[in-house]
């Protein structure tokens, strides 16, 4: 597909004409640029996928939904305990990806130069002159292992130049790699020494995504993989390219104004001022999820329905989604909190009613 069709699709689509998005032709159906552009989409994903479960075990969903993120071009918040794989995770997909990876280990003693870089003082032709030394966010997958043990300063720099793209150093911006990820974990039960994103910052990442405890079976495979004497060897299957290509790919998918309407309705009964939002959103909620939530949902969901092999959105792909892409975007009540009631539970409690 040329630029010049993406562009001529992207803004027909934006108007809601399904028909003429480059997928469909007048009569609704497929062309055969758009089954082309979809096979090699499913394939580079499997292939993909393939490669990282030559060393991951279980974690299906966790899988799928970073690559979905990483597709459509954000950020990942893992959260879980320690031990359950969530570093090797993102340095499986690093290796899986032909694509530069550096990790950062956050402490409370990081400053905001030991991310982004600083300016340091070298001698040039006899003089001494300030040359920019880059940081380690200059790569295209960097790992933000433990975000949450950093000073809120610190994790200021990092969700900026999440949000920038672009690093700017003592007023001259330098443009970070393409395409550029974070995936960034932290441990939901050691609070000691931490400090918890703010909710302003959680709202830049894409996607947050739990991971759990593997079954007995799972277990079993683990310690088969990576007890022996060697472990399994991880090939580069997929190019940056590649990657931008698939992300481009997924803003043809259509969306029917009635499965958008759902989608708006979704995140707006999260809203405990909303007047249709159910009654445990008004007692146990005390902001709702944000516009970005719903442009997460909407390409996410996207992306879901070309693995489906569908060339429109579905309700059920707005369903699969709408837990990971809002989770971290809902602020509860104080009663919601002393109840131990979960954004999950909420955000369950809310599709049921928009599908009412």
């Amino acid at each position: 597909m040329t630029d010049h069709k993406q562009q001529s699709s992207a803004s027909q689509k934006d108007n809601g004409d399904t028909q003429s998005s480059g997928l469909l032709n007048g009569n609704g159906v497929e062309t055969e640029e758009a089954q082309q552009a979809a096979e090699q989409f499913r394939s580079i994903f499997n292939i993909l996928k393939a490669e990282i479960r030559k060393f991951m075990v279980g974690q299906e969903d966790v899988i799928d939904n970073v690559l979905n993120a990483i597709i459509c071009g954000g950020h990942v918040l893992l959260e879980g305990v320690p031990g359950l794989g969530k570093t090797a995770l993102v340095h499986t997909i690093a290796r899986a990806l032909h694509l530069s990876f550096k990790r950062i280990q956050f402490t409370p003693d990081l400053l905001p130069s030991d991310i982004v870089g600083s300016n340091i003082l070298i001698q040039r032709g006899g003089q001494k002159i300030f040359q920019f030394e880059p940081g380690p966010v200059f790569c295209n997958i960097l790992l933000a292992d433990e975000i949450n043990r950093a000073t809120p300063k610190t994790q200021s720099a990092l969700l900026e130049t999440m949000q920038e793209k672009n690093v700017t150093v003592s007023g001259v911006t330098h443009p970070l790699s393409k395409p550029f990820f974070v995936l960034a974990t932290q441990n939901p039960i050691e609070q000691d020494g931490t400090y918890p994103l703010p909710e302003a910052q959680l709202d830049r990442f894409f996607f947050k995504l739990h991971v759990e405890m593997p079954n007995h079976s799972e277990f079993a495979e683990i310690l088969r993989r990576t007890g022996g004497i060697t472990e399994p060897e991880i090939e580069p299957v997929a190019t940056g390219d590649e990657i931008l290509r698939m992300g481009r790919t997924v803003r043809y998918i259509p969306i029917e104004e009635g499965i958008q309407d759902y989608l708006i309705r979704v995140v707006r009964l999260t809203h405990p001022r909303d007047p249709q939002s159910p009654e445990d959103v008004k007692k146990y909620v005390r902001h709702g999820a944000s516009p970005r939530a719903a442009q997460t949902i909407l390409a996410a969901a996207r992306v879901r329905a070309l693995l489906s092999g569908r060339y429109h959105v579905a309700i059920e792909d707005i369903d699969a989604v709408s837990v990971p892409a809002m989770r971290h975007r809902l602020i509860l009540s104080f009663e919601g909190e002393a109840e131990g009631i979960t954004p999950d539970q909420i955000i369950r409690t809310v599709i049921n009613a928009a599908a009412l």
